[in-house]
Order: C-alpha cells, then sequence, then structure tokens
C-alpha cells in the first residue's frame, strides 16, 4: 500500500489538505469543466454540480482514503471503492479519463495551497491518487467485464422502447421497458439501479441511475421521483411516453439482496422505497420464508409510492410485516403509525441483515436505532440516490 516514507508526509499534510479541500474541489471542477466542457455536458450531472454534493462527494472520499491508508496501511476501503466504481462504470467513465482528473486536481491543489505543496508533498499526495486511481480501474474493468455491456464503456448504452407508465402519486411515474433489439433484458439483483441518458433540449446528453423497481415478461421497471429544478425527472415525467425510446445502460450497484434464510429488514423513507419493492418482489416470486420486516416512513396516504405493492407482496409472503409511519396520515387509518420511523416499537430478531434507502438524515436516524437494537455495523447496507455525502 502506502510507502512509508509517503504515509508520514500524507498523515503530516492532512490537516492542511483536509481544511482547504472545500476550496480545492471546486477550483479542479472549475478547471476540469473548462478544458473539457463535454464532461459536464454529457457525463457529470449539471444539478448535483450546481447545488455542489458532488464537490461535497469528492471531497470525502479523498479524505477517508487517505485517511483510511494512515490507520490501516495493510488494508483498502473496499467497499468505499466498489461504491464508488459501480457509479462510475454505470455513467461511461473511462480508464484514461483518470489522467484528465488528476492534472486537474493536483494544479488546483497547487493553486489554492501554493508553496505548501513541495516536491515532497506533490510526490506523497500523487501516490495516495494512483493508488486510489489504480485500484478504482481494476474494480471498474472486471465490472464492465461482468456487465452486459462488456469490457469497453463506448459499448454500455442500448435502447428501450418504453411499453408502458404508470402514475404512482403526483410526483412519481414508473416506466416499463424493454429492449428495442427485442433481446433479452439484463439480469438483475434486486436494489440495483439503471443509468437512463436523456437528451435535452440544449442537446446535453445527461445521466441519471434511478433503482429498478422490479422486472416483468422481459422487461425492467423504474420508477423516478418529479424533482423540483430536476432538469431529467421533469422531461421524463413530460416527455417520455410509451412507444417512445430511451437509452439505459445495464444494471449495477453494489447494494443488493444476499442470498440466505436469515431475518431481512427494509427501512426506507419516500421514494427511498423504490429498491427495496424489487427486494420485497424477488423475496415474493422465489417463495421466501425467511422473516421480512418492512419499515417505511412517509409524509402521508398520498404521497406514499407503491403502498399497494407493499401490501400485496407483504401477504405473499408467509413471515412479512410491515410497518409504515406517516408524519401527517390522512383521514383515519388505525393500522398506521404516526410520526417519524421509530424502531423501537418495531421487533428486530437477532441476525437481521437490514437494508435502507431513502434522505441520509433519515439512514443515519435509523442506523442509530439498528445499533441499539443490536444488530451488527457490518450487517447494515445503505443505498444513496445521487452522491454519496455520508462519507463527506
Amino acid at each position: 500500500m502506502l510507502s512509508a516514507k509517503s504515509a508520514e508526509v500524507v498523515e503530516a499534510t492532512l490537516p492542511v489538505v483536509g481544511a482547504a479541500i472545500g476550496d480545492i474541489t471546486p477550483r479542479f471542477y472549475d478547471r476540469m469543466f473548462t478544458a473539457h466542457p463535454e464532461l459536464l455536458r454529457d457525463l457529470f450531472n449539471r444539478g448535483n454540480q450546481a447545488n455542489g454534493t458532488q464537490r461535497q462527494a469528492l471531497a470525502g472520499s479523498i479524505a477517508t482514503f487517505a485517511t483510511a491508508l494512515i490507520a490501516h496501511p495493510d488494508q483498502r476501503p473496499d467497499a468505499m471503492l466498489a461504491r464508488i466504481a459501480h457509479k462510475h462504470v454505470s455513467v461511461g467513465i473511462s480508464n484514461d479519463q483518470y489522467r484528465i482528473v488528476h492534472e486537474h486536481l493536483f494544479a488546483a491543489i497547487v493553486d489554492v495551497l501554493g508553496e505548501a505543496v513541495t516536491p515532497e508533498v506533490a510526490a506523497a499526495w500523487d501516490e495516495v491518487y494512483w493508488l486510489m486511481a489504480n485500484a478504482l480501474i481494476a474494480i471498474e474493468d472486471r465490472l464492465r467485464a461482468e456487465s452486459a455491456a462488456g469490457g469497453d464503456p463506448a459499448d454500455l448504452w442500448r435502447p428501450y422502447t418504453v411499453i408502458a407508465r404508470y402514475q404512482e402519486t403526483d410526483n412519481v411515474t414508473t416506466f416499463l421497458v424493454r429492449p428495442a433489439d427485442g433481446g433479452p433484458v439484463p439480469a438483475f439483483r434486486p436494489g440495483q439501479y439503471v443509468s437512463v441518458r436523456t437528451e435535452l433540449a440544449d442537446g446535453a446528453r445527461q445521466i441519471r441511475q434511478y433503482s429498478l423497481s422490479g422486472g416483468a415478461d422481459g422487461a425492467l421497471r423504474f420508477s423516478v421521483k418529479r424533482e423540483d429544478g430536476g432538469e431529467v425527472s421533469t422531461h421524463l415525467h413530460r416527455h417520455l411516453h410509451t412507444g417512445d425510446r430511451i437509452d439505459l445502460a445495464p444494471p449495477l450497484g453494489d447494494v443488493a439482496l444476499a442470498d440466505g434464510d436469515g431475518p431481512v429488514l427494509l427501512a426506507s423513507a419516500g421514494i427511498g422505497n423504490t429498491p427495496m419493492t424489487a427486494m420485497l418482489d424477488h423475496l415474493a416470486a422465489t417463495g421466501s420464508t425467511c422473516q421480512v420486516i418492512s419499515v417505511h416512513g412517509d409524509r402521508d396516504q398520498l404521497s406514499h409510492a407503491f403502498r399497494a405493492d407493499l401490501a400485496q407482496l407483504t401477504a405473499k409472503l408467509p413471515n412479512a410485516t410491515a410497518h409504515v409511519f406517516y408524519e401527517r396520515p390522512l383521514g383515519e387509518w388505525p393500522a398506521e403509525r404516526t410520526g417519524l420511523v421509530d424502531l423501537s416499537t418495531v421487533d428486530v430478531p437477532a441476525g437481521t441483515t437490514a437494508y435502507l434507502c431513502g434522505p441520509l438524515p433519515f439512514m443515519r436516524a435509523v442506523r442509530e436505532q439498528l445499533l441499539a437494537a443490536g444488530v451488527p455495523a457490518a450487517d447494515i447496507h445503505y443505498e444513496v440516490f445521487g452522491p454519496d455525502l455520508w462519507l463527506a
């Protein structure tokens, strides 16, 4: 891993770099997008760039990787790397783009830190960067080779035809799509997502990931929540209809339902129940007899997408229960609970494996409740929609 000399330098300079990373990352992106505007137009999420979340995520991943190298020099933070690698492959990042990132990131570091970046400091952080980059490249090469796209990022995209669309709620629409070439749909694990590439009015081809909510009859099903100011989600809601075509990448994602017969807890809030619906669908379709506990939080009944699916799939499983919390329930719904999700009111059996998806404050709170209930941290898995700010 990191050489002894570089480890000493990185440990000494980590506080300085960490304190400046909030200035370094915007400078880096500004430099890179000026030199390569096509990356912002057709690869990076313009919304996440505008609101700063992608910059926070990059800062968090660099700091976390460097800290891990210092704290555990003989170990690699593979869980973090796997999550990043899945995202990279899903949007078509290629190996040669790591050199572009290196050029502009290190120029930004020098811009911000100036003379503090001595040749010795630059060499140490260069070693950190390429340890992380080469580890990601190796994981991404393997993921591409295993995926339906094969090994070339240029072959990532495949046209699909929309065969149906359903309005789940006022702002959630489900799309059922089938390969336009008539071929089979790629295999996926419940909990994974697909990347959707959309050409917008200004000619930009923006990419977003949407969790698969299931599949049927040679088709894939994904659901889109229309976000305020979301240019892609709004475009899909307004312009993607039955018979239209859309480009999809193969399913990816490091958080997926594991095989086994132990208890499973699925905790979600809002549109975070999309991957949980796919997991429940899989468990029901395979006749699972394991104990399944679904916990969902939402604003009210009308905003709860897949409400009927939750009831129907739970009824199909012989050992499943559902616990729904509404902040402001409408009318009289005696089977539901009022307020935020509270796992102290739910029996969490020993040996539970938990899957979380929803807003970050929700997942942090639920994780704390699960730890307090005795669930080991290694058995709590989470999926983030957008940049993973848990690291940041």
